[in-house]
């Protein structure tokens, strides 16, 4: 049986500095979160996120009866503006390898059992390619929310619960360099989740 690693919700608060991931990341995560939930923050304001306007794809509706678009994804923030800048940080002595290599055990098992790796060598130790763990968040996921998931699992939340965020975290398990990647929406539209869910367990029992 896979482990669910679950992220506390209260990493993410500026008073507390311990958490599953670095500083620097969780700083750049809460951000994103803002963002995601129309915050009013500008995509300019998300840590020098892309300049590209968020891409909102189709939401699923009554023209698509498999729920097939809740897998499409929606409001993608990418982060490379703000990675690019942590790294010319650290080569130009802004930023030390303690700032910036600050992955504690929980993001590092998490990459260890929900973690793809990618084909991109860690830019700080060059030691092995990085592994990109992706953390789910959203209100009709429950305990699920704020945990890191692999992507046939986030593929199955979508099909079967209200829209959540997706964060994309990249971490390097040699020299524990990690960073905001990603951001993205998928899943249903408000109040389809529970539908779609009451009607599965439904299926179930007079199956």
């Amino acid at each position: 049986m896979r482990r669910i690693h679950t992220v506390h919700l209260l990493m993410y608060r500026a008073d507390i500095p311990s958490g599953g991931i670095g500083p620097t990341c969780r700083r750049a995560l809460r951000l994103a979160r803002a963002r995601a939930r129309g915050g009013g923050r500008r995509l300019e304001d998300v840590d020098q996120a892309d300049s590209r306007s968020p891409r909102p794809g189709p939401a699923p509706g009554p023209e698509d009866p498999t729920g097939r678009a809740a897998l499409q994804r929606r409001r993608v923030v990418d982060f490379a503006l703000r990675r690019r800048g942590v790294l010319g940080g650290l080569r130009e002595g802004a930023l030390s390898l303690r700032e910036v290599c600050d992955a504690d055990v929980y993001l590092l098992r998490a990459a260890g059992f929900h973690g793809v790796e990618t084909e991109t060598v860690c830019p700080v130790c060059r030691k092995e390619n990085l592994t990109e763990v992706s953390w789910v968040f959203g209100d009709d996921l429950g305990p699920a929310s704020g945990s890191a998931r692999g992507q046939d699992e986030i593929d199955h939340l979508a099909l079967t619960h209200d829209g959540f965020t997706v964060h994309v975290v990249e971490v390097c398990r040699s020299c524990s360099w990690n960073h905001l990647i990603l951001s993205y929406e998928v899943g249903l539209t408000p109040g389809a989740g529970k539908r779609v869910r009451r009607a599965a367990r439904e299926l179930r029992r007079h199956s």
